[in-house]
């Protein structure tokens, strides 16, 4: 009997609760992944692989290379969703998962500039993209299902479940090199140190494996699945049809997006590059933070359901406006700015990133929902997110930390635009 086989006559039958186990797994190991990569950009990659330039353009190097999966990323979704229709769910998510596994391992086992030259980078590069195109490639619908499952006064909070991945890869990952950076020093750290939380990575990738193939293999996910009409849909056919509603689905969650790098790896690159302060104690300050992240997603759920989690965001996006006002100060005003920037920062994120995901893909029909979710999701990282460390330190380095607040306010703006047009959209369709 194969181990499939086994696998779904032992689990015949799909509680909500396991899905909702599955997605906070598979979204917590994915962002495991996503921030070992993002912190090592700030603490590592500078030195190890742009050493024949300043420290400020061996960071803006690396944040460029760090941009490259978020392009990567809608490609891998679309390439996958065409295996999944030759092999297969369990297939696409087993190939999904190995090539993230492969390329990050590739990553920890990488030579650095002083033993490979240039060719370090164009393997980083490379690595990179391919990170991009298996978390593409990850989509497994189980967010959707959840979605579609969840009682109509409980939607708000099993919308945040898969959100609450975001808040615990973070926590894990600075944990892990807040615990290397002040253990080891300087020279063991960039020699082998930085490594190890890559090879965590890879054993928490094989972990989420198991744990998600558990459910995808089962007859009941896949009846589940099929009920809810959740399988690949042509992207030009959705293009078509759902394009107005896929752009305003990205720009909804513009400043949720916009805050989630400028309070984690910004201002590490902040501190790293134009502070005295020790880096591993101001990753303890985030860890804070990552704690009050998960509270507020937990919370967002609770207040989503209570007032509706489109007035939600457009009174986050306000308060995000209003927050980016006092970045400057905060970031500039020392110890203790810093710190309430971060606090409030991570408190924003949690509230706002809670329910960002699927309030405007609730709008596809059902035909397109499994594609139409994974690329608006893709797009909201694209644009919101990818380029955010290197536009804001490039700009804060050269003019001025007011970058900060021009970046967070027009995702703010964006948002508020996007809500309003969903509104106008739904009108439109409702006549």
């Amino acid at each position: 009997m194969s181990t499939s086989t086994q696998i779904v006559d032992q689990h015949a039958h799909i509680e909500p609760g396991e899905i909702a186990i599955g997605v906070v797994i598979g979204r917590a190991s994915e962002y495991f992944d996503f921030f070992v990569y993002g912190i090592a950009s700030v603490l590592v990659f500078p030195a190890v692989f742009f050493p024949f330039v300043s420290r400020l353009e061996g960071a803006l190097y690396a944040f460029t290379i760090f941009a490259f999966a978020f392009i990567a990323r809608p490609f891998g979704t679309i390439a996958f969703m065409s295996l999944q229709k030759r092999f297969g769910r369990e297939g696409k998510l087993t190939a999904a998962l190995f090539l993230l596994g492969v390329s990050t391992a590739g990553i920890a086992f990488l030579p650095t500039y002083s033993r490979l030259g240039g060719a370090s980078i164009v393997l980083l590069s490379l690595f990179r993209i391919a990170q991009g195109i298996a978390l593409g490639g990850s989509w497994d619908g189980l967010p959707s299902l959840l979605a579609l499952n969840a009682p109509q006064h409980r939607r708000g909070w099993y919308a945040m479940l898969g959100q609450l991945g975001a808040p615990i890869g973070f926590l894990i990952a600075s944990g892990l090199f807040a615990y290397l950076l002040a253990n080891l020093d300087n020279i063991d750290f960039l020699d082998w140190g930085w490594r190890y939380p890559f090879y965590v990575a890879f054993a928490i990738n094989v972990v989420a494996l198991f744990a998600r193939l558990r459910l995808v293999s089962t007859e009941e996910y896949a009846r589940l699945l099929d009920a809810n009409e959740l399988e690949p849909a042509k992207v030009s056919e959705l293009v078509r049809s759902q394009g107005a509603n896929l752009i305003v689905g990205a720009f909804a969650a513009l400043a949720s997006f916009a805050l989630f790098h400028l309070v984690t790896i910004f201002p590490l690159s902040w501190i790293s590059l134009y502070s005295v302060r020790s880096v591993s104690e101001f990753l303890v300050v985030q860890m804070v933070g990552a704690v009050l992240a998960a509270s507020g997603t937990v919370a967002s759920g609770v207040l989503a359901d209570r007032i509706g989690r489109r007035r939600m965001l457009g009174g986050l996006a306000t308060m995000i406006a209003v927050f980016s006002g006092f970045s400057p100060i905060l970031l500039g005003g020392g110890r203790l700015g810093q710190d309430l920037f971060i606090l409030l920062g991570f408190t924003l994120l949690g509230l706002s990133y809670g329910q960002a995901s699927g309030t405007v893909t609730a709008n596809l029909p059902l035909k397109f929902r499994y594609t139409g979710a994974a690329l608006t999701s893709d797009l909201a990282w694209l644009f919101g997110a990818a380029f955010a460390p290197l536009v804001v330190l490039g700009l804060s380095a050269n003019f001025g930390l007011a970058y900060v607040s021009v970046y967070l306010l027009s995702g703010a703006a964006c948002t508020l635009a996007a809500l309003g047009a969903n509104r106008a959209l739904r009108f439109l369709d409702s006549d």
